[in-house]
């Protein structure tokens, strides 16, 4: 069709006067005119010229016009072009009627006044151009709506049918052959349990007037969750009543994944703190105490000051090697780590690593067996990293096995590559943990009762090392209570080197004091213990010491304390169930019991009040502190010091 400025008209008439006479009315109108004097001919030019409008006579020689205006009507090519019938012998109802019916837009009778003639063409083309614009609008609107991953819908609220979903539909609800059938309830399907009353709440206030933005489930035929943000509102017409209801949907499932992310992130970064101020306290109460009972009005001895010496050492040891891991973590996020090259051999790293677990090994009473080749196994790296690596999966053995558990090393070659098999009969790792047992701040059960602590970072910092040299390292488990088995994987090399370790020694038990306030001190860390309970008996206390529940229990039925000292991070019986425990024995029932440990969260101070202790203490904590609290509980038993 031409432009809607220069209308093309095709006037069709037999009669070459009246032809004439309307083609010049419409030409001086400003359209443009094209003429036919008989219905063959009238087809013919509108399949061709496809005029805007046909101004049709009625009585033609060939075809009626009635018929030229269903052939017109009927071909797809002219089937929107505008018909207006014209006549002055069928002038009749019926012949009006039947004009209309058979597909004319309007029906004139003649002899036609020019003005009517061009208003009614004028008319029909305004209707026209306003149809052809309001196509456009819905097709560009079809157009969006079938390109955008949003779900779009409209419903009718009168009928409670569905006037319009866009194709994302599918995409979300996951069902091609599935289609949305509305309720009161909600105008599609799946919505998840949990969330349908709340759905269902906002969608019946929609009805009403009320928009609504709203997060939900839905779950797919497949099983597939999928997250949704529905916004919907109501569609007024031009009186304010409410005629439709409409709404957009979007998938937010990639947005509240990766909020589940950040939050799992955020919670391992708050248990990593507080597992590190717990780790930091720890080493830092004993050499605390130490230093106390280093303080000349103390009169330390000989073998006071050889015992602390120890303790303060071994303790800064732990320190540093807690800051030695921070710092190649934080090497290894930046890419800073280097290693040293030079060929390895695996026993000579295996034994270094086994020495540096080997205090807590026997402390805990473990049996470490280890096989190893007949010929000795060579790799290529870094000597003190490859010993690091086998140290953190030991001490991981060694920490998650209770005591006197059974920990095996198996070295083996496997064709190019040499692999270290630790495995222990440990608390094992629960299916949900084992994908996730290498990520950073990561640990197989937060608890009290894991008791050897740990920031999370030892098998983070393993993997990437053994990454560094080429290999990889693999956990296994049958799951909780069924042990661990930890795999390293190292290139294999065939040349020659060796190495040799050394063992270490266990710290020497206290002394009991003189006949004064009944003091009895339990904490597994034996450092801790020690430290404590030398300062204490220097002080004139009478000390008994325990590293676990069952054994203070046993103590404290003979001893009958007056106060109890107790760490809340003990193996098997932790510290709120053995102050539990001894709140319900005759023995320690009024005893006065005071936590000294080094978690410190609110949290952890409401557990012990419900558990039944009296004070809180956090490591590291001074020995006045400590004394002070005794002492408002029995202001007359103070320190009695050597005279």
């Amino acid at each position: 069709m031409t432009d809607a400025h220069t209308n093309l008209i095709l006037n069709v008439d037999d009669n070459e006067g009246a032809r004439y006479a309307k083609t010049r009315i419409l030409s001086r109108a400003g359209f443009e005119v094209i003429e036919a004097g008989n219905g063959a001919d009238a087809i013919e030019q509108a399949r061709i010229g496809q005029p805007d409008l046909v101004l049709l006579d009625v009585n033609l020689p060939d075809l009626n016009g009635f018929e030229v205006c269903r052939r017109i009507k009927a071909a797809p090519e002219t089937a929107g072009v505008l018909v207006i019938h014209t006549s002055a012998a069928a002038v009749a109802s019926m012949d009006r009627v039947r004009g209309l019916e058979g597909g004319a837009d309007s029906y004139l009778t003649e002899p036609i006044e020019p003005d009517e003639l061009i208003a009614q063409v004028r008319a029909l083309l305004r209707v026209r151009r306003a149809e052809g614009a309001l196509r456009e609008s819905e097709e560009r609107f079809r157009q969006m709506a079938e390109n955008i991953d949003d779900v779009f819908w409209m419903l009718d609220p009168a009928s409670a049918q569905l006037l319009y979903v866009s194709p994302a539909y599918r995409r979300l609800w996951g069902d091609a052959a599935h289609a949305p059938t509305p309720t009161s309830r909600h105008w599609a399907n799946q919505i998840h349990p949990h969330d349908a009353a709340a759905v269902e709440q906002a969608y019946r206030a929609l009805a009403t007037g009320v928009a609504y933005e709203i997060e939900y489930r839905i779950v797919r035929p497949d099983g597939e969750t999928r997250w949704a943000v529905e916004r919907a509102f109501p569609v007024r017409d031009a009186r304010e009543r409410i005629y439709r209801l409409a709404g957009i949907v979007n998938d937010i499932s990639d947005r509240k994944a990766n909020e589940m992310i950040l939050r799992d992130a955020d919670r391992r970064k708050d248990e990593f703190l507080a597992m590190l101020a717990h780790e930091l306290r720890n080493p830092l109460a004993p050499i605390r105490n130490a230093i106390e009972l280093l303080d000349p009005a103390r009169t330390p001895t000989q073998q006071s000051f050889e015992a602390m010496r120890a303790v303060i050492g071994r303790q800064v040891k732990h320190l540093s090697r807690l800051v030695d891991d921070l710092l190649d973590v934080a090497r290894i996020t930046q890419g800073k780590i280097t290693l040293r090259q030079e060929i390895v051999e695996l026993s000579a790293a295996l034994e270094a690593a086994i020495e540096t677990v080997r205090p807590a090994l026997n402390r805990k009473g473990h049996t470490l067996t280890s096989a190893l080749p007949a010929e000795p196994v060579f790799v290529l790296g870094d000597s003190v990293r490859i010993a690091q690596v086998l140290g953190n999966v030991l001490s991981n053995a060694v920490k998650y096995t209770p005591p006197g558990g059974d920990i095996r090393v198996d070295v083996r070659a496997a064709q190019d590559d040499v692999l270290v098999c630790v495995r222990d009969n440990g608390v094992g790792i629960a299916a949900e943990t084992l994908p996730h047992i290498f990520d950073l701040f990561v640990q197989s059960e937060i608890s009290l009762e894991r008791s050897e602590g740990g920031l999370g970072i030892g098998l983070p910092l393993a993997r990437t090392l053994v990454e560094l040299h080429g290999g990889r390292v693999e956990a296994f488990s049958a799951g909780p209570g069924r042990g661990s088995e930890f795999v390293v994987r190292l290139p294999l090399t065939r040349i020659e080197r060796a190495g040799r370790p050394a063992p270490a020694v266990e710290p020497a038990a206290p002394q009991d004091a003189g006949d004064a306030l009944r003091v009895l001190l339990v904490d597994d860390s034996v450092d801790a213990a020690l430290a404590l309970s030398l300062v204490l008996q220097a002080d004139g206390y009478d000390v008994r010491v325990a590293h676990e529940g069952d054994s203070a229990l046993a103590l404290a039925a003979q001893f009958e304390p007056q106060v109890v000292l107790l760490d809340l991070g003990l193996p098997g019986m932790d510290g709120f169930q053995l102050a539990q425990e001894m709140r319900r024995r005759a023995a320690t029932a009024g005893a006065l019991l005071i936590a000294v440990t080094g978690y410190g969260q609110a949290t952890d101070r409401q557990r012990s009040r419900e558990a039944g202790f009296d004070h809180h203490l956090v490591k590291p904590v001074s020995i006045e502190e400590i004394q002070n609290v005794m002492a408002s509980r029995f202001p007359a038993a103070h320190r009695h010091l050597p005279g």
